[in-house]
């Protein structure tokens, strides 16, 4: 399956590891681990959105196609809508949006993402989640919950363990409901064009600032976001130092 876009945004600034694009992983940056799993999917527009020249001559260096977008961008949601438009893709046309933090992300969920939005027409967004197996997490507002309808559309999306089990939570329960599964969101996400382009006129919404979930927006809005539900979470992303490491040996032992 290779009907879709994949584009990934990458910046240079970040609070917690300025420059995280071009740390060097196992003898290559991580902005080129990404794109060599973009590439693993055999999808030919592969775009790399970033507002920073040494993130383009990196992408560059390594044969990938560049779009240089404005630095005002909030979320890479809006970097990806810039890209659509300068590139005048049409509105039926399917994005994958692949974090340019993610050097383990496995093709599969790449795939997957994109599927939803091929197979599910009424869906402006895809995303993923996995089903929770930890107490602990269940309660954890780190930890983002999603609830289902019966055709894998997202309902809704909480910080909160939902959904909330009325009666097995009413005396303080630590133990998740037993009732029905509760999955955890992953953040990947897929965007129809047509949804990007209506994106910049929809004004944040009350859901979204009191979850701090941006993603609500798109349902205050009425779009649609069908889910694809994974056994088990991706490997892992990077936000602090010891993400590289950790990231680092996982791609050594790959390699070797």
């Amino acid at each position: 399956m290779s009907d879709y876009k994949i584009v990934i945004p990458a910046r240079y600034a970040s609070s917690r590891l300025p420059g995280k694009p071009l740390i060097e992983l196992a003898g290559k940056t991580m902005i080129q681990h990404v794109y060599e799993r973009a590439v693993e999917t055999g999808v030919k527009d592969i775009v790399i959105a970033t507002d920073n020249d040494r993130i383009r001559r990196e992408a560059e260096s390594f044969g990938a196609e560049v779009v240089m977008t404005s630095p005002e961008h909030e979320n890479g949601t809006e970097r990806i809508a810039e890209v659509a438009a300068i590139k005048g893709w049409d509105d039926d046309v399917v994005i994958v949006n692949l974090q340019g933090d993610e050097p383990l992300i496995p093709q599969q969920l790449i795939e997957m993402t994109a599927a939803s939005l091929i197979n599910y027409p009424q869906a402006g967004m895809s995303s993923v989640c996995t089903p929770l197996e930890d107490d602990q997490d269940a309660f954890d507002p780190n930890v983002v919950k999603v609830v289902l309808d019966k055709d894998q559309f997202a309902m809704y999306f909480s910080r909160a363990s939902i959904p909330w089990d009325r009666d097995g939570y009413k005396d303080g329960s630590d133990k998740m409901t037993t009732k029905m599964p509760l999955y955890r969101h992953i953040g990947m996400y897929g965007y129809r064009v047509s949804f990007l382009r209506q994106y910049h006129s929809m004004e944040s919404c009350a859901l979204e600032t009191t979850e701090a979930l941006e993603q609500l927006r798109a349902l205050w809005y009425g779009v649609k976001i069908h889910m694809s539900i994974i056994d088990e979470p991706p490997g892992h992303g990077i936000d602090t130092a010891e993400d590289v490491e950790r990231v680092e040996a996982l791609l050594q032992a790959a390699s070797s």
